[in-house]
């Protein structure tokens, strides 16, 4: 078997000055590059696959949130309505902050964990296409907190059986979606900067000022809420198309 790389002697040598994967590091460090990678493949792969599926997306009260808002559906043509939401979702998470780092990492090895070598040997930033793109994140987060707002609609909706309060599972599954969707956006950090990014005076404006502080509570657990809202909201998808074939059987709680 290979010897594993050994770091390079050099003092203040960089990672790519280091050769690729070389690193003085002894706990497995690829272990936490091996499950990003597994988890924003198994998990994007599903967002695409159930988006265009275009069928299974709804029953009784319950709409996947990959399809929301309903109104996009266009009768009579072959054209997934949930191709519009699922790109500000890409557009949204792809250019986040955090999202950038998990995958440049993964997929790009840049680099593949801290103090580890990396295959480029210089830096450009994000200033030539398409990195340019992540520069819209702020644009991608105004079109999703617009659609968070559907989705609180629809979720609200869950819990109207026939025009009665009701619960089912599946209401309480696309009301917790809801909420990790909107920790993950109130985190944000174009929403934080948003909110206090002008704010020279906090004890001027109180009202910001706490505010700010909302966002920041979010924004510091922003990696769990990213983890847990891309789970949640693919699970709900899930739920609702195995309980529209009917596969699963939605168990009504009240």
């Amino acid at each position: 078997m290979a010897n594993p790389p050994v770091a390079d002697s050099r003092p203040g040598a960089l990672p790519a000055e280091r050769g690729f994967g070389t690193t003085q590091r002894r706990d497995p460090w690829w272990t936490e590059w091996l499950s990003v990678v597994v988890g924003l493949l198994v998990l994007g792969l599903y967002a695409l696959w159930a988006a265009w599926q275009n069928r299974n997306f709804e029953t009784g009260p319950y709409l996947s949130p990959f399809y929301s808002p309903k109104f996009l559906e266009i009768p009579g043509y072959f054209f997934p309505m949930a191709i519009i939401p699922l790109a500000i979702v890409l557009g949204f998470r792809g250019t986040c902050y955090y999202y950038r780092k998990a995958y440049y990492r993964a997929f790009f090895a840049d680099p593949p964990g801290c103090a580890v070598g990396e295959p480029r040997k210089g830096y450009c930033g994000e200033t030539a296409l398409p990195w340019t793109v992540q520069n819209l994140h702020r644009y991608f987060m105004y079109l999703a907190t617009i659609a968070l707002i559907f989705l609180w609609i629809d979720a609200i909706k869950a819990f109207d059986w026939n025009g009665r309060f009701g619960i089912g599972l599946g209401s309480l599954i696309m009301l917790v979606n809801v909420i990790l969707l909107t920790g993950y956006t109130l985190g944000c950090h174009s929403v934080r900067h948003l909110i206090g990014g002008r704010l020279d005076c906090f004890s001027c404006a109180q009202g910001r000022a706490n505010l700010w502080r909302g966002a920041t509570f979010f924004n510091a657990k922003h990696q769990q809420w990213a983890w847990l809202s891309l789970f949640s909201v693919c699970f709900t998808d899930l739920y609702i198309r195995l309980v529209a074939m009917g596969v699963w059987h939605d168990w009504r709680i009240l």
